[in-house]
């Protein structure tokens, strides 16, 4: 088991979890005290029917969108709004 900082975990929070994805076990400390331990779900006996608060968010299809057309190009917008300083 690897003993990380909390700010460590801060720091490198990607790799980390992809280490326990891995398999990997980790004590995490706050002043050079223990206060966690990160370790797979599976490896402890749990199962994935733990509840959850709230399920991730779903990513948004941006591409399929439509495109918004405006009847004023950009560059008017923005003279227009740098006109009033």
């Amino acid at each position: 088991m690897r003993t990380i900082s909390q700010r460590e975990l801060r720091n490198d929070n990607a790799a980390v979890i992809r280490g326990v994805e891995a398999g990997e076990r980790y004590v995490v400390t706050k002043n050079g005290k223990p206060v966690a331990r990160l370790v797979p779900l599976v490896a402890d006996g749990l199962d994935e029917s733990l509840p959850l608060d709230r399920p991730a968010a779903t990513r948004l299809d941006y591409q399929g969108l439509s495109r918004v057309g405006a009847d004023v190009s950009s560059e008017e917008l923005l003279a227009d709004l740098r006109g009033d300083r």
